[in-house]
């Protein structure tokens, strides 16, 4: 357990950069490494598995904070579970927001698509539907009637 790893090792193992390690380290998620004489860092295994730990939450799209409090409650195991819960269900939101958004996005894209297909599509791009749609307001593009069944969902 008292192996001193270096960084390159450290990124190696984990798939994380040498220059991530570092700024986990500099805002804490890391504990300061030990140093060389040379100053070079030097870690143990409980950095990998730690820094494991990171990625794979950073993996689940999990904020800097949000890792920040996992990683606090790993540390203090005497905290109840429902702290971790509570942290992934505020995520578990978020990440629902977003598939709404891009649930919303899609069907964007498809009436684009769509009014490009029965409407202009073979002439000249100045004409398309798609770039009056993008220089279009807000208000204007969503007040526009699409032909939805050129296109299937």
């Amino acid at each position: 357990m008292n192996a001193r790893l270096s960084i390159g090792f450290v990124a190696r193992q984990t798939g994380c950069t040498v220059p991530t390690i570092r700024y986990y380290e500099e805002i804490g998620l890391l504990p300061p490494a030990g140093r060389t004489e040379a100053g070079q860092r030097q870690f143990d295994e409980r950095t990998i598995r730690r820094l494991g730990f990171i990625r794979r939450c950073r993996d689940f799209g999990f904020s800097i904070e949000q890792v920040r409090e996992l990683v606090g409650l790993v540390d203090e195991s005497d905290r109840p579970c429902a702290e971790v819960r509570d942290i992934a269900a505020t995520h578990l939101v978020e990440v629902r927001r977003k598939l709404d958004e891009l649930k919303a996005l899609e069907a964007s894209l498809s009436a684009f698509v769509c009014s490009c297909e029965s409407a202009c599509v073979g002439g000249p791009a100045v004409d398309c539907t798609i770039l009056e749609d993008l220089a279009a307001s807000e208000r204007r593009a969503q007040g526009r009637e699409y032909r939805e069944s050129c296109c299937p969902s």
